[in-house]
């Protein structure tokens, strides 16, 4: 047996295939949302996934301000920063948060599931979050993606 025809393939850069995907995020809930879209970004879903490259790929979320959280999480969780001084800590509810920004949400969500590296760092600008059902990447043609819940 040729041993020499067993060579374990790890990709990079320069050899991943990165494709561009389109998600509709409409009536999704959120946390499986972006449980998903974390392992696209990640390559997870790829045979020549690499723990340490870049390998996932590039993905476009629509109608993130349709998005459902389950319960009552809407008013009972609690979004916190801190601004890094004593007494610095703020607190916000899911509700005030998607007033102010309809993508915070859904991005925030996605970048916890994402490593907090330089790796994590690259991976999250290949995320796109959009509001509406408009984007600005049409020229890239998205294939739309399903996710399993």
């Amino acid at each position: 047996m040729d041993t020499l025809s067993y060579k374990t393939v790890s990709a990079n850069k320069e050899t991943a295939d990165k494709q561009w995907v389109l998600v509709n995020a409409e009536d999704l809930v959120l946390g499986r949302l972006a449980s998903q879209v974390a392992s696209m970004l990640r390559g997870k879903h790829k045979t020549n996934f690499t723990p340490h490259a870049d390998c996932g790929d590039y993905v476009v979320v629509i109608n993130a301000d349709k998005i459902r959280l389950t319960g009552q999480k809407w008013t009972d969780r609690e979004h916190f920063k801190h601004t890094g001084y004593p007494g610095g800590q703020k607190r916000i509810s899911p509700k005030e948060l998607f007033d102010r920004d309809q993508t915070s949400l859904v991005r925030q969500a996605i970048k916890g599931m994402l490593p907090k590296n330089k790796l994590g760092n690259a991976l999250y600008s290949n995320l796109h979050v959009y509001a509406g059902t408009d984007h600005k990447h049409e020229a890239q043609q998205p294939k739309e993606v399903k996710i399993k819940l």
